[in-house]
């Protein structure tokens, strides 16, 4: 397997600043650091992102999520393992993620619930962090971006990546 060109966010000057810039932005807006990587991981699931599965099952592992919520993660109304803000960060992130799947993209109940759990700014950062990872997953995905253990030097050292995928 061969990506088809390098990375477009490192060759065209300014997009890892500014992508870097958008996670430091939804970082500092108070949703639980976990909520964004399940956030970060099941958009990555949907869009069939491999390098960004695997970043960010990493990086929940390594910052002591068990594994069954992990491996589940797909499968999250189907399991008892997440909390009903969880629950509507991930009804939103899928929402917004599968915008033609719709006439109405972000259903009226999908976004009073993720209202019920998130006050405007941390909805805002949840909005950006779904955003930010759909530029990530659609820039790997078109160019094939391949992963591999080279995503373990990204998270061992810091325990999490600085959203590079």
């Amino acid at each position: 397997m061969q990506p088809r060109i390098e990375n477009p966010a490192l060759t065209l000057p300014g997009v890892m600043p500014a992508l870097h810039r958008l996670s430091a932005a939804v970082s500092a807006a108070g949703i639980p650091d976990t909520t964004a990587k399940l956030v970060e991981l099941r958009a990555s699931q949907i869009n069939g992102c491999s390098v960004c599965v695997d970043m960010h099952s990493r990086e929940l592992a390594a910052a002591g999520e068990p594994a069954h919520r992990i491996f589940t993660l797909a499968a999250w109304r189907e399991t008892p393992y997440f909390t009903d803000a969880e629950r509507a960060a991930l009804a939103l992130t899928e929402a917004a993620t599968r915008l033609a799947d719709r006439p109405d993209p972000v259903p009226d109940e999908v976004w009073q619930e993720a209202v019920r759990h998130y006050d405007e700014r941390q909805l805002s950062a949840l909005i950006v962090a779904i955003a930010t990872i759909n530029v990530w997953n659609r820039i790997n995905a078109t160019t094939r971006q391949i992963t591999g253990d080279w995503i373990s030097e990204w998270i061992a050292p810091k325990k999490t990546v600085p959203q590079a995928a």
